[in-house]
């Protein structure tokens, strides 16, 4: 019994993406811990435990919300049939419930660190649960744009726990680096997953718009990415150039997808690189900052 209903929390807040979107509001915090040249012994008992459980609960509340909002397509993706949405598993109106209490108990441990903390996790929860889910995901194609801009907040959220002025070269080009890696993140799980989202109605490009064009915008977004560092100051000469070369060895993997015979094959690999991509960038600017 405990452990059904543990599994089905663990697709009830999709783990991985709990993960993925809490992660980079940690190395934000650790980032500008480098920067500052700051003790982690002085927030080891304070504002890091908040930022961790907070962040956790905000992300997991929110990823509920969602569940509860898109039950009726998820029914119709293979990708999606173990949520507890899908198996009645758990009734709507708790998977509502916990959605609603984790939201509220997590915005308000983000608020405990500071306005600035509470407010980056609000505007995160709100763009991706009212304006992605609710608005754009069933409407528009740019409904990722929208997805990205909510995930770009974390690192920035994190970095507003140690400094609260987030008007600085260092947390800016990390909202702007995880915006613009989201984009091929997402797309690679759109063509993997594109009868799925054919079945749902949900207006993911390479069901729109097919799998060329999403390829082409993948190789916009990434090459975006290998201006970005130089668009930047601050940063030493080995930053600039580990990070060139991490970020032309992902922008190759883009431009194999426009030759590659078998797309979905391809966008296994763009996935899987995106993971290490992102991870990468996180460790660069915590050894180079």
């Amino acid at each position: 019994m405990i452990l059904r209903y543990l599994l089905d929390l663990k697709h009830l807040f999709k783990r991985f993406v709990l993960i993925a979107n809490v992660m980079p509001a940690l190395f934000g915090f650790f980032i500008a811990l480098k920067y500052y040249e700051l003790s982690f012994m002085e927030y080891i008992g304070g504002d890091f435990v908040l930022l961790t459980v907070g962040s956790n609960l905000l992300v997991a509340g929110s990823l509920a919300l969602n569940n509860w909002l898109e039950a009726d397509v998820d029914r119709l993706m293979e990708r999606t049939k173990d949520r507890p949405t899908v198996t009645g598993s758990m009734s709507l109106r708790s998977i509502l419930t916990i959605g609603i209490v984790l939201s509220i108990i997590g915005e308000i441990l983000l608020f405990t660190i500071n306005i600035e903390v509470g407010l980056l996790g609000f505007i995160g929860w709100y763009t991706y649960v009212v304006v992605y889910t609710v608005w754009t995901k069933r409407r528009f194609t740019w409904n990722t744009h929208v997805g990205s801009f909510s995930g770009a907040v974390t690192p920035v959220m994190g970095w507003a726990v140690v400094e609260t002025s987030t008007l600085h070269v260092i947390p800016f080009s990390l909202f702007l680096i995880m915006f613009l890696w989201q984009m091929p993140h997402t797309y690679a799980i759109a063509i993997r997953k594109s009868e799925d989202y054919a079945r749902s109605g949900l207006q993911m490009l390479p069901v729109i718009k097919g799998y060329q064009t999403t390829i082409r915008r993948t190789a916009i977004y990434i090459g975006l990415l290998v201006i970005l560092p130089f668009m930047l100051d601050s940063f030493s000469m080995f930053f600039y150039l580990v990070i060139s070369v991490l970020n032309i060895g992902w922008f190759i993997v883009a431009l194999i997808g426009f030759k590659a015979s078998d797309k979905k094959k391809w966008a296994r690999v763009l996935f899987v690189s995106s993971l290490i991509y992102l991870l990468s960038v996180f460790i660069i600017y915590l050894i180079f900052v």
